[in-house]
């Protein structure tokens, strides 16, 4: 034989040892390391089902103002107890020595142990250790215990709305709603059969080693801080306690980024609990989906483009009589009093004259408004990555109808969406610009690697002059808040007020005594840190005005987000 002919083989049988001795050696890592914790589950209990039925999904994190990670959604590793009817032969008496530990009602037990030629029925699940080592230590034949994962919220009702939860669709077990939902493919985990052929599989497909789910898998990262979260929620509960309203939402927004730094209603519900929730519409998240008249929040959005344009400045006066005229309708200021000649823009504001507000709208060409004012987002979707966003309902200025513009400058007429509004109003805080609202702010993928989320800023909607004009004139407003007595001494903040009448859908006007309550504020006003949007649905209990019901609970959230997040002063 050729020894050269022979040093070739032998260098070939070498290279291809090395070669099989690091796949199994990187089969082995994948084993071992990645998937360790998986199989130490299969070894810790001698019940244990196969891994291909164990339940597996990534984690959603809350994001705290240190960038600390705090669990949201996640995994919790118990048990489940099965029975096998046809080798219970007293179902009675294995009742009477389980039923106690798993909590199990008589009648249903019952049903299912004695069911003929039945040899599989589920009796409990999300079994804690304690109760699965006392079902295990009576050895009762025919009572199996399974170890299993289920989802798990640490909060529980914590940004529900928000975080949703995973339910079935037919067979499909997956995230019905919230961030479980939008970001479902990422959350994902294909499970994998323990009992393949470790070499089989190796030869059969060497690609496989490098999984190709890696590149979707991963954990969530929410823009969602904890803290400010739960205060949200108290306030907004302790406001639908205090008015019986139908509902009350808010969001908490960085207005240069569009994170979501909080965001809820007052009902939320248990997401490791949901069976009690009757009305499935609960599930859903208004503050994206819903859309109603928002009242004088609108105004700042009319004058800055008013200012914009050129149309007034802050100095121009007009003569309010207290009602004026627009072809058959008559629209009067909310207490129907005339603030006289020489009544200037910033008046307008201050005391949300409707009649003032009608006047900026007629010094305007109807077309450059509807232009620049649908540049705010208004008649889009926002973008949030959130499932069931809506749009709001606004073609009433597709045409030039004098009476339309005229209620849509002060709020009426026009339905837009929570989210829609906190945007559009973000522009005025930001410098001209708009922002994408968004929940998630990174993703951790299982093969190691990070992808931080980038969401678009576009515009400039409106020069920074006007920018700077309008937060001046807000700033104003909030500090001659009832007469002047919350104005804070080392911080300036931007702030406005609505009321809006809600529409009776039986006579196709409004109702004459339900109202929406909304208010908006941007601080500090010099380099706002936070916006905020809330709203107080249908309150009752002698609720008149917005700064009854929303202005008291703002003071008191404004100085929490201050004080916590340690805000330096700007003034």
């Amino acid at each position: 034989m050729d020894p050269l002919f022979f040093k070739r083989r032998i260098w070939l049988v070498i290279i291809g040892t090395i070669f099989v001795v690091l796949l199994i050696i990187g089969k082995l890592f994948y084993l071992q390391i990645i998937h360790g914790g998986t199989y130490e589950l299969l070894a810790d209990h001698q019940y244990v089902t196969q891994l291909s039925s164990l339940f597996d999904r990534g984690t959603i994190y809350f994001s705290d103002k240190d960038n600390n990670l705090v669990s949201a959604a996640t995994l919790k590793s118990g048990f489940k107890v099965a029975i096998d009817p046809t080798q219970i032969i007293n179902p009675e008496a294995v009742y009477q020595a389980i039923g106690p530990v798993l909590n199990l009602d008589h009648d249903k037990f019952i049903t299912q142990a004695t069911k003929t030629g039945d040899t599989y029925e589920e009796i409990a699940t999300n079994v804690e250790q304690g109760a699965a080592s006392s079902i295990s230590a009576m050895k009762i034949k025919g009572v199996s215990i399974y170890r299993m994962n289920w989802r798990f919220y640490p909060g529980g009702a914590l940004a529900s709305n928000v975080i949703g939860f995973m339910g079935y669709q037919g067979n499909d077990f997956a995230g019905r709603y919230g961030i479980e939902s939008s970001y479902d493919d990422t959350l994902t985990r294909i499970s994998q059969d323990l009992y393949v052929n470790f070499f089989a599989e190796i030869f059969s497909d060497v690609g496989k080693i490098v999984q190709k789910k890696s590149e979707t898998e991963g954990d969530v990262v929410t823009t969602i801080e904890p803290s400010v979260q739960q205060n949200l929620e108290t306030m907004l509960k302790g406001v639908q306690t205090q008015w019986n309203s139908d509902r009350v939402g808010g969001i908490v927004m960085d207005p240069n980024t569009g994170a979501i730094l909080a965001m809820g209603m007052d009902d939320g519900f248990d997401l490791n609990d949901t069976k009690d929730v009757t009305d499935i519409s609960q599930f859903n998240n208004p503050l994206v989906s819903d859309d109603f008249e928002m009242g004088s929040i609108m105004k700042p959005i009319v004058m800055s483009i008013a200012l914009d344009q050129g149309a007034v400045t802050p100095t121009t006066t007009y003569d309010d009589k207290g009602f004026v005229k627009v072809q058959n309708r008559t629209i009067y200021n909310f207490d129907k009093k005339a603030r006289g000649p020489n009544t200037n823009m910033q008046t307008v504001l201050n005391q949300s004259l409707n009649v003032g507000m009608v006047y900026v709208m007629s010094q305007m060409n109807k077309d450059a408004f509807h232009k620049q004012w649908l540049t705010f987002g208004f008649a889009n979707k926002t973008g949030i990555d959130l499932p069931g966003e809506s749009v709001g309902l606004v073609s009433n200025l597709d045409h030039n109808n004098e009476v339309n513009y005229a209620n849509a400058s002060f709020g009426q007429g026009i339905a837009v969406t929570p989210i829609e509004m906190i945007r559009a109003l973000a522009v005025l805080a930001n410098g001209g610009h708009l922002v994408t609202p968004h929940v998630a702010s990174q993703i951790q993928y299982t093969d190691g690697t990070t992808k931080n989320l980038d969401w678009p800023v576009t515009g400039q909607l409106i020069a920074p002059a006007t920018d700077a004009t309008i937060t001046k004139m807000l700033t104003t407003v909030f500090d001659n808040y009832d007469s002047g007595t919350i104005k804070m001494d080392h911080y300036s903040i931007a702030a406005k007020t609505g009321t809006a009448q809600i529409p009776d859908p039986a006579t196709g006007g409004y109702y004459p005594d339900r109202n929406v309550h909304t208010f908006m504020a941007y601080f500090p006003a010099t380099n706002p840190k936070f916006i905020v949007f809330f709203y107080n649905y249908y309150p009752k209990n002698g609720a008149k005005y917005s700064s009854d019901t929303l202005l008291p609970p703002f003071l008191d959230f404004a100085k929490f987000l201050i004080n916590y997040y340690d805000v330096p002063p700007d003034r």
